[in-house]
């Protein structure tokens, strides 16, 4: 079993930036591509930005593509979401998530890849 933990969010004016970060514990070499995913009350999940296994390959939405940066840090078992320019919005609750096999990069966006979820951090952009 994988666990994995975000952290990093908060209240951020619009226009301001934060840094999720996502630690996983547990089963690590067993993961593969780590995604994270935003979910805002009323909404359905939505994808937001995902990186594979080697760091190489990267997907965005168009909603954050040129604002958000996904990078990993294996020696430390870490996702990180870089967000900058928040929008209201991009309030939402932000969860990670990891594959337990290796995923096509035209697969990244979807939820059903991916084998292990986190609690979620909350994200709240004021205007």
């Amino acid at each position: 079993q994988v666990q994995l933990v975000e952290s990093g969010g908060g209240l951020v004016q619009a226009g301001g930036s934060l840094r999720l970060s996502c630690k996983a514990s547990g089963r690590t070499y067993s993961t593969y591509a780590m995604g994270w995913f935003r979910q805002a009350p009323g909404k359905e999940r939505e994808f937001v930005a995902a990186v594979t296994w080697s760091g190489y390959g990267t997907m965005y939405a168009d909603s954050v593509k040129g604002r958000f940066t996904i990078s990993r840090d294996d020696a430390q078992n870490t996702v990180y979401l870089h967000m900058n320019s928040l929008e209201p919005e991009d309030t939402a609750v932000y969860l990670c998530a990891a594959s337990s096999a290796p995923i096509h990069t035209d697969q990244l966006s979807e939820p059903t890849v991916y084998t292990y979820w986190g609690q979620g951090t909350q994200v709240t952009v004021s205007s």
